[in-house]
């Protein structure tokens, strides 16, 4: 489908954390309009393509987001305006060789994502159709995916004592996403009068999960058991399971060991920690395990946990198709984190989520800490049928969004839930 940009802008808006980000505005020819709200992340990957800020320290602290605003509305708009464009990949390409930078750090990563993912949803309102639809792959079959609710935050989420990032449960064995997304709202509320049962704060950190003052994870895993038993739901596959991010990128230390709760692990200690806790708890998934730098630990965790557990690469992959494919070649890993901001448009995304599926790898559809409202990456789960996504919690209304999109999908078709 051949399109034509008649106009394209940008300003700078505030996301979840009240840090200045992107909203792009795109108009078509035939008079489509469509808006996009780019993510920010905090817990990032080195080899991320890079988010550009302004550093005038006499505003927002350095993080406005003028010259990215400006890389939309002077170069990239001139770039795209005033001729003919055949795809959304030619349009994506044209920008990456515009920005002419491997990371994306002169027009800024920022900037070229909120313009390809507002093309693209322009570009399925004026194909008629949703947008989850307008993105499916050629050959793969749309799905819901089982929503991840992060509903205890640690590491650079929350303040915290907590190391690891991000605790989760998902509805694995739910029927349908209305009732995946009730055991969602209904586990958090029980998790909420387990803290308060104890004591401990129900303060929120960045994604909306609980920050208590905890510092043990084993400890938290049993106050989320809890609460999925005591909200009159199974702990496990069967029912509510248990998903970690750890980002351990985040505590690992300058001699290479991994700081948790105190102690100090080298990479052996560090996996003989995570398969201790996937034995004893009901986790099916753990996410940044091991340091993005920790190559020989990864290969050591896959062997040891890969075939039981599913293995998430972030920090270290970064959404980067080139990275993932060396990834999977020496069996780093069994999944990918998918972040479109991470790498930067939606063509590159789709190239990197088709190579692990192309690889038997799993893909991971998530949101950043910093959002807007816009749920694009609820879409895009659901076209590329990767069979899970993480938003953050149930609460929130930047978390919700992604959540409240699935269950309008949910409502107008008539797709499959659940992982393969």
């Amino acid at each position: 489908m051949s399109f034509d940009v008649t106009d394209l802008s940008a300003l700078e808006i505030l996301d979840s954390r009240g840090r200045p980000t992107l909203a792009v505005t795109v108009r078509l020819a035939d008079g489509t309009t469509a808006r996009a709200g780019v993510p920010s992340g905090a817990s990032t990957g080195s080899r991320e393509a890079v988010e550009l800020r302004d550093g005038d320290t006499s505003r927002y602290a350095g993080r406005g987001v003028l010259r990215a605003v400006a890389s939309v509305n002077g170069e990239i708009a001139g770039l795209l305006r005033g001729r003919p464009w055949d795809s959304l990949a030619a349009a994506d390409l044209a920008m990456i060789a515009l920005d002419g930078t491997p990371n994306k750090s002169r027009l800024g990563a920022n900037a070229t994502v909120g313009v390809s993912m507002a093309l693209a949803r322009a570009l399925a309102a004026a194909a008629g159709i949703p947008l989850w639809q307008w993105l499916a792959p050629d050959g793969v079959t749309p799905s819901l995916p089982v929503p991840h609710f992060n509903v205890l935050n640690g590491g650079v989420h929350a303040p915290n004592d907590l190391d690891f990032q991000e605790f989760m449960i998902a509805p694995l064995g739910a029927p349908s996403m209305p009732e995946a997304v009730r055991a969602g709202a209904e586990v958090y509320a029980s998790l909420r009068r387990e803290l308060t049962d104890h004591k401990l704060s129900v303060g929120l950190g960045d994604e909306g999960g609980f920050a208590p003052e905890l510092s043990e994870p084993e400890e938290v895993l049993r106050l989320i058991v809890g609460a999925i038993s005591d909200a009159g739901y199974v702990p496990g596959p069967g029912g509510v399971s248990i998903a970690l991010d750890p980002a351990a990128s985040e505590f690992r230390q300058p001699d290479g060991r991994y700081k948790v709760a105190g102690d100090l692990l080298d990479s052996d200690q560090m996996i003989d920690r995570l398969a201790a806790i996937a034995a004893e708890f009901p986790v099916h998934l753990i996410e940044d395990g091991l340091g993005e730098d920790d190559d020989a630990g990864w290969i050591a965790l896959t062997r040891r946990l890969g075939d039981s557990t599913e293995l998430v690469g972030d920090d270290n992959f970064c959404t980067n198709p080139a990275i993932i494919a060396d990834a999977i070649e020496r069996g780093i890993g069994n999944s990918s984190l998918i972040k479109v901001n991470q790498i930067g448009t939606v063509t590159e995304t789709l190239q990197a989520m088709a190579i692990c599926r192309q690889a038997g790898y799993r893909q991971f559809v998530s949101h950043r800490s910093g959002e807007t409202e816009d749920s694009f990456i609820a879409d895009l789960a659901v076209g590329t049928g990767c069979g899970h996504l993480k938003s953050g919690a149930p609460a929130r209304g930047e978390r919700t969004a992604k959540y409240n999109r699935l269950l309008e999908i949910a409502a107008t078709s008539r797709l499959r839930y659940g992982m393969n």
